[in-house]
């Protein structure tokens, strides 16, 4: 396994990272199979050019605005403002995209290199699904066969987003070793790539994996924060107090944080699922119970034992099911730039029963842990406070398994 060169090149911003090594101080980079290395030099290259070619950029904000259908509003969540009896909660309505989640912003984005780097075949891992549905619509589009690699437990427990796939034309393939999550369908996307370096683009979903991919994911996934700050300042003519977003690897979140990470009165705010509590062990809290390591190509912070093995994670949401987080996000916190607090399963299928019944809005499982804080900020910062939150993804996807968790028959 290789890291990048040793290059001494510290950017000033916060924003301005990573560094030429790919790292975010202490983390990030990459450490990856040899005979990936030039796949990822490639890539990287590949990337740089995309992002001074006029062209790209056109033909990126073009699919965006007509296919995915941005930009996404803001909404004022009215009723659960008053519920919480606090500050104002504006959501920034991703899931509205084609889709249904953030996820689509990443993919058109990758998809579309893929294109222009001449690969023929597309892969992915996948978690709740919305970014194995996501990568498949777009492969679709494009007429580029895709598979995904999912956990097999995901598999169970997301059944509608795997038929979603398999109408859009991809292979889902079901990953039985460890637990069958996150981790494990990302282990073996990661083995695909190695095997087919020539002519697989692997679509990462989120801001990890080796350098480029966790600031390609960000850059992609920033039209989120772009399009929040000016609606907000066009609605309210003033930022927010504080920027809120469910954690899982951390894509959706560091979307809507970067655009805001110079703005220092404007508080980020990430939350981890905490399971059945982080004193449990049984939970996907990398930055309260993990410590920092290596896994998927960066140094990150990770759920591990004392011997650097690691940990299985548990969440109630498949997409935030994973023992680790962007090593942004990482090094964010070290910064104390950012704050990591985390929600457990019942908070969130209280907040996805509530927010359902309150704004007729039915939240992904994912963005309900976000919620479960905003209620306790919201109290907080009081009456004058405005907290803008990042409803990430839909719940469609999660009715079945809610339904079954109710007791309720479908």
């Amino acid at each position: 396994m290789s890291d990048t060169a040793s290059v001494d090149t510290r950017p000033n911003a916060l924003s301005a990272w990573p560094d030429a090594r790919g790292r975010f101080g202490d983390y990030g980079g990459r450490f990856v199979a040899e005979t990936l290395m030039p796949n990822i030099i490639e890539l990287e290259a590949a990337y740089e050019d995309a992002k001074r070619d006029v062209e790209f950029q056109r033909e990126m904000e073009e699919f965006l605005r007509d296919y995915v259908g941005k930009p996404s509003p803001i909404y004022f969540a009215e009723r659960l403002t008053e519920e919480f009896g606090g500050a104002k909660i504006w959501f920034k309505r991703d899931e509205l995209n084609h889709t249904g989640s953030h996820k689509i912003n990443n993919c058109l984005g990758q998809v579309l290199l893929a294109k222009r780097m001449g690969k023929t075949r597309i892969i992915a891992e996948t978690g709740a699904g919305q970014h194995g549905v996501a990568t498949a619509t777009v492969a679709a589009r494009f007429g580029l066969p895709c598979t995904v690699f999912m956990g097999a437990t995901d598999v169970e427990r997301q059944a509608p987003n795997v038929f979603r796939m398999k109408l859009l034309g991809a292979e889902v393939v079901p990953v039985s070793s460890g637990t069958g999550t996150l981790k494990d369908a990302m282990n073996e996307a990661l083995r695909d790539w190695v095997t087919n370096v020539h002519d697989t683009f692997y679509v990462i979903g989120t801001v990890a994996g080796p350098h480029p991919y966790p600031a390609m994911v960000r850059d992609f996934q920033s039209i989120i924060g772009r399009e929040a700050r000016a609606q907000i300042m066009d609605r309210l003519g003033r930022l927010p107090d504080a920027a809120v977003a469910c954690i899982g690897g951390g894509s959706n979140a560091m979307g809507l944080f970067h655009p805001f990470i110079d703005d220092e009165d404007v508080r980020l705010i990430g939350v981890e699922a905490a399971g059945h509590g982080i004193e449990t062990g049984e939970h996907a809290a990398s930055l309260k119970g993990g410590k920092p390591g290596i896994l998927h190509g960066n140094k990150t912070y990770l759920l591990q034992d004392d011997d650097g093995q690691i940990i299985d994670a548990h969440s109630i949401s498949a997409g935030l099911d994973y023992p680790g987080i962007g090593p942004e996000h990482a090094f964010l916190h070290d910064a104390k730039r950012a704050e990591y607090v985390s929600a457990t399963d019942t908070e969130a299928l209280e907040m996805f029963q509530l927010c359902t019944k309150l704004e007729g809005i039915i939240p992904a499982l994912e963005p309900a842990h976000a919620l479960a804080r905003v209620r306790d900020l919201a109290k907080e910062l009081g009456p004058e406070g405005v907290i803008l939150m990042n409803m990430c993804g839909r719940g469609d996807k999660d009715v079945p398994q809610v339904a079954e968790m109710l007791g309720v028959s479908l």
